[in-house]
């Protein structure tokens, strides 16, 4: 049986596309058997990533079988997993965000976690040599994972490995940074086929603070005004998409790609009190800016407090 590599519930471009980077890398370089699968629906920029590089939708994981060999890319959030996960055969992590602790293994495995920007830059760092025998669409996905986590070097994630990676890959495949990213980021920036439900799921992390249940959502945008003029009807949702997630409060961050800036949707006096704590914002309305605010990683999840 093959090995399943996947990432995330809510996968996004790196953990799409940094899943069919290890599972070709699997295959091709190493000769074991192995297939990326994903744990829900790809959001419309990682859709576009397997279109603009001629790649089928990895299938959908399904249930979890015990035992199956697995690898975990992009996260080693128990919470972003399948439930059974700590059941299965887990082979290896491959990650970039903080370690958190809940996996159990069936034995010593592999870890890497590396403060970079993107997980596919952790790889390519993984693969030394063996990356000279990447074809053009792993190099293709491999760029586009790293533009879209370091939002074309916008973001506070961003290191000099994650930026020279791209601007190598970029040139190698003879593709302008510039263009291709503005081609990603409207790709992301269309959300009108989805409810509010979705959108609030998206892109979408789980996290605890002071014992209160957040879902913490992300949405980047070049064009803020086309969810922003949904603002009512996304809080409305939020109550049901919290109580049908185990959640106490979602959170919804709005980033602004172009103008590097957030704005945060305030629904009650929770959130309020939370964005007030959290970020020093002096809240009149039902929502906020919060100027310089790019990443979850860097800047939201670490400074949220009640």
């Amino acid at each position: 049986m093959s090995i399943k590599v996947f990432g995330h519930k809510a996968p996004d471009t790196d953990s799409t596309g940094s899943a069919i980077i290890w599972a070709w890398y699997l295959n091709e370089v190493k000769g074991q058997a192995a297939e990326a699968v994903l744990l829900g629906e790809p959001n419309t920029e990682a859709a576009f990533l397997l279109a603009r590089w001629d790649l089928p939708q990895p299938a959908l994981l399904g249930e979890l079988a015990p035992g199956t060999a697995v690898v975990i890319v992009d996260t080693n959030n128990p919470a972003e997993l399948p439930a059974n996960v700590n059941e299965a055969d887990i082979l290896a992590i491959i990650d970039h965000h903080k370690l958190v602790g809940g996996l159990e293994t069936k034995g010593p495995i592999d870890i890497t976690i590396r403060p970079l920007a993107c997980t596919a830059t952790v790889m390519h760092g993984l693969m030394g040599d063996d990356t000279a025998r990447m074809p053009d669409w792993v190099k293709g996905i491999m760029l586009t994972c790293i533009l879209s986590d370091t939002l074309e070097f916008r973001s506070p994630t961003t290191t000099p490995v994650d930026q020279a990676l791209a601007e190598s890959l970029a040139a190698d495949l003879g593709i302008n940074i510039a263009e291709y990213a503005a081609e990603m980021f409207a790709a992301k920036s269309d959300v009108s086929s989805f409810s509010e439900a979705e959108l609030l799921r998206m892109d979408s992390k789980e996290y605890a603070v002071e014992g209160v249940q957040l879902r913490v959502s992300v949405l980047e945008t070049t064009s803020p005004s086309s969810v922003l003029n949904r603002k009512a009807a996304l809080m409305a949702a939020m109550p049901g998409v919290a109580t049908e997630d185990g959640a106490d409060q979602v959170l919804l961050f709005v980033v602004d790609i172009l103008n590097e800036e957030a704005t945060l949707l305030v629904p009650n006096d929770v959130v309020k009190r939370i964005a007030e704590m959290s970020f020093g914002a002096n809240i009149t309305g039902d929502s906020v800016v919060l100027p310089g605010i790019m990443s979850r990683k860097k800047q939201i999840i670490p400074n949220l407090k009640m």
